[in-house]
């Protein structure tokens, strides 16, 4: 009985025992199965940036100040082999740590007073994830437990690749990749056998582990390593004898810094990413050589600051990126010009011009006016300080003249090309339009360099795109542009309609653009002569504080800004000499491109009128036919040709009041309005006036206009106002002619125009003037007029 008894106790306590074993053992298996975090590392890394082809733009340090590349995507051969055979030569068939190498390691720390190490690679890891900590034989048991269970989660190159991106090599060097570059100045995957060796060897001597030091201790360990390479047949004996003789890493060299203001902008966007970026090395290259030559010729005139930015037209992705000059930091060069918004100058026009032609308001070579101009205050004038009466608007945007440009944003409306530019997305531009007023064309708003080359790219891909698309357009042309290589953007779905602006217009603009592009009088232009075709445009601030030159190709779009990054104007800075150069510059570093090719869908023939560029009437005796855009079919007929009627020698006009019906003559003249005649015969020669009229067949001026305010010898007195020196004084006229049209003058400066009613309230200060009108056949008044402030008690 007691047998029995006994015999059911020991099994009894047996099953408690097994089952608190099995308890134990399930424990440690979940211990095992969480032990490690989601992710091992979570240090801080460096923002690397790379160009297409990837190599190295420039990098910046981590926020923990280590230079600390991101994971390698994968290790490169060499080190691979170099590193296995010196760290851990079984590394692919144990399990995380090796019975043999630890045994070794324990018998020899026992009975020598130096200490040796058994980890594995993979123990290794653990413990660069856990700080390095104390290296206790049970910091070494919680480091073996970790190993088993990263074994079990992660590849093994996957573990090799952890342990070559995060291992230390000196200082503040972390990461194989980051190592490569600081000591040999090329990307790991370049690395020889001999430096490759080299680094293998570093992070396990810490005594060497400031290279530049102990440099025979260091090169012995690298050949003993290279000796075992080659007694293993990794190497052959010519490579072996090549790589000993390699020259051993020194201090730290510098990274490369190519595309510095990108890199700041990259580290802003994608901190701590390995940003591979759009950017042809080569290009860039180029770019801040062609920066840097320039930057010397402008200093010389106090002109210390630059940018360029180069895109692909089709993509509309970045190709080069010089953000600033070489500059002092005095002179701001830590800025990015490239995103700082500065006034447009005259870059807009172009849009303006394209916007006329899209709805057929304007034909590219109609003439428009160019005449001293003052609207409600506003008088722009050109870059020379002179007029042409009328020119052609084509010319008038290729010579980037202010007064017409003006006067025709007046015509198309301000608020709707303000809509226009919406639609292009120029969201720098983002204030109400009377915010900017008429001067808007002129450089009244700011933007940027990126958006104004990115909306130069989207328009002449719009163009692009309709040729070669079936007569299409996309949604999203006027997208945002990038710098990462493998983001692809969304230009939208086709679509009939334009965007912003039609095929048709944007070529025509194009082509005026490809002619010289200058302010009026200025010489030595031939040096541009020569350059492959681009459709180009310059601009220049007011008070000289802004450069422009940008310019398209059906492949590129070239943008450049040159000026001063604290605002301060200089005499002579302006877009043709200061940026023009270095546009053309760049244009030569690019493969050489054809011309854009015309959107015949898009273009309709209209007749022209040859002297005045506007669809013909039927008094234009000399016409041509020519491709314009659709909605040119919209435009007015040639306003200056007009019938009229001579004396039998053509000398004088006449009319059936003064002259023999039999005896007129009837023939289509080219007459412009006594305005714009008056300056555009200084610069015609060829222009013919119209004939005087006959005596007795015309009045006198008095008998067909007089002035009803003020009277003659009347002296207009304007009240006192505190703050205020001026007034406004009501002039009125009458016309004998109830169609009439009547310029008004004061002192010979053009004010207005007036037709049908021709009243006019002027804001006048205190004396004596000179006002005078003429109509449009050419008559003229003209009165005194004295203003004086009344006295006051």
């Amino acid at each position: 009985m007691n047998i029995i008894r006994n015999t059911y106790n020991f099994f009894r306590n047996l099953g408690i025992k097994f089952k608190m074993g099995l308890g134990f053992l399930f424990l440690i298996i979940v211990v095992w199965i969480f032990c490690l975090p989601e992710s091992l590392f979570e240090d801080d890394t460096s923002t690397v940036v790379s160009s297409s082809d990837g190599a190295l733009l420039g990098a910046r340090i981590a926020m923990d100040g280590q230079w600390r590349f991101p994971e390698l995507d994968s290790v490169p051969f060499r080190f691979k082999q170099c590193v296995l055979l010196f760290e851990d030569e079984y590394f692919y068939q144990h399990p995380g740590f090796n019975p043999i190498s630890i045994g070794k390691a324990i018998k020899h720390n026992l009975t020598k007073a130096t200490r040796r190490g058994g980890s594995t690679i993979t123990q290794q890891v653990i413990r660069l994830s856990r700080k390095n900590k104390s290296r206790t034989y049970w910091e070494k048991g919680i480091e073996l437990f970790l190993a088993t269970r990263l074994e079990f989660r992660h590849s093994k190159d996957e573990i090799l690749r952890l342990y070559a991106s995060h291992t230390p090599y000196g200082g503040n060097v972390v990461g194989l990749e980051t190592a490569s570059w600081r000591y040999f100045g090329i990307p790991a995957h370049e690395l020889s056998w001999g430096q490759s060796a080299s680094l293998a060897v570093l992070p396990n001597a810490p005594s060497l582990i400031f290279p530049g030091r102990n440099d025979h201790a260091l090169k012995n360990k690298r050949n003993r390593l290279l000796r075992k390479l080659r007694t293993k047949n990794i190497i052959d004996q010519d490579t072996y004898e090549l790589a000993v003789l390699e020259p051993l890493p020194q201090k730290p060299i510098p990274l490369p810094n190519i595309a510095s203001h990108l890199v700041e902008r990259a580290q802003k966007e994608h901190p701590g990413k390995h940003v591979k970026t759009s950017v042809d090395r080569d290009l860039q290259l180029q770019a801040n050589q062609i920066a840097k030559q320039h930057y010397h010729r402008l200093k010389s005139n106090a002109i210390h600051n630059l940018a360029i930015l180069v895109l692909d037209v089709e993509t509309r992705k970045v190709l080069a990126y010089v953000g600033n000059s070489p500059a002092s930091e005095e002179h701001g060069n830590h800025v990015d010009i490239i995103t700082k918004n500065r006034s447009t100058g005259s870059t807009l026009k172009p849009f303006l011009f394209s916007a006329l032609l899209h709805e057929g308001q304007l034909l590219p070579n109609s003439l428009v006016t160019d005449v001293p101009t003052v609207i409600n205050g506003y008088h722009p004038k050109n870059f020379n300080k002179k007029h042409v009466g009328a020119v052609p608007a084509s010319r008038a945007l290729s010579r980037s003249l202010n007064v017409p440009a003006v006067r025709l944003l007046r015509q198309f409306g301000l608020q709707k090309f303000y809509n226009k530019l919406q639609k292009m997305r120029m969201e720098s531009i983002h204030k109400p339009a009377s915010h900017y007023g008429l001067a808007l064309i002129l450089g009244g708003a700011e933007s940027s360099l990126w958006d104004i080359t990115k909306t130069y790219a989207s328009t002449a891909s719009t163009l692009n795109y309709f040729v070669n698309h079936s007569s299409t357009y996309r949604t999203n042309e006027f997208t945002e542009p990038t710098y990462l290589l493998q983001k692809e953007l969304d230009f939208g779905k086709d679509q009939f309609e334009p965007p912003a602006l039609n095929a048709g217009s944007i070529y025509h603009t194009f082509k005026s653009l490809r002619e010289v592009n200058r302010p009026e009088g200025d010489e030595n232009w031939e040096f541009f002569d020569a350059a492959q075709p681009i459709a180009w445009k310059t601009g220049t601030s007011f008070g000289f504080k802004d450069a422009w030159a940008v310019g398209v190709t059906p492949k590129y779009a070239i943008g450049v800004w040159a000026g001063n990054a604290d605002g301060e104007g200089r005499p002579g800075l302006v877009g043709i000499s200061a940026a023009a150069p270095i546009l053309f510059d760049v244009l030569a570093t690019l493969p050489q491109s054809s011309w854009f090719m015309e959107p015949f869908d898009d273009l309709v023939t209209l007749e022209i009128c040859t002297k005045s560029g506007h669809r013909a009437s039927v008094f234009c005796d000399d016409t041509r036919e020519e491709q314009m855009p659709e909605n040119g079919i919209k435009s007015a007929t040639c306003p200056y040709h007009h019938k009229v009627f001579l004396d039998a020698q053509e000398s004088y006009q006449v009319n059936s009041a003064c002259y023999p019906l039999e005896d007129m003559v009837e023939k289509s003249w080219f007459s412009l309005p006594p305005m714009i005649e008056y300056y555009y015969t200084a610069s015609n020669p060829n222009y013919k006036t119209l004939p005087p009229y006959l005596t007795g067949c015309s009045g006198r001026q008095d008998e067909l206009m007089q002035f009803i305010h003020p009277h003659l010898h009347e002296e207009i007195l304007i009240p006192k106002d505190i703050g205020k020196s001026h007034k406004d004084v009501v002039f009125k006229l009458a016309h004998q002619q109830a169609e009439s049209t009547v310029h008004w003058y004061l002192n010979e400066t053009y004010l207005s125009s007036t037709s049908n009613f021709h009243e006019l309230i002027l804001p006048m200060e205190p004396g004596d003037y000179t006002l005078t009108v003429v109509d449009q056949e050419g008559n003229s008044l003209k009165q005194p007029v004295s203003v004086a402030t009344a006295s006051g008690n």
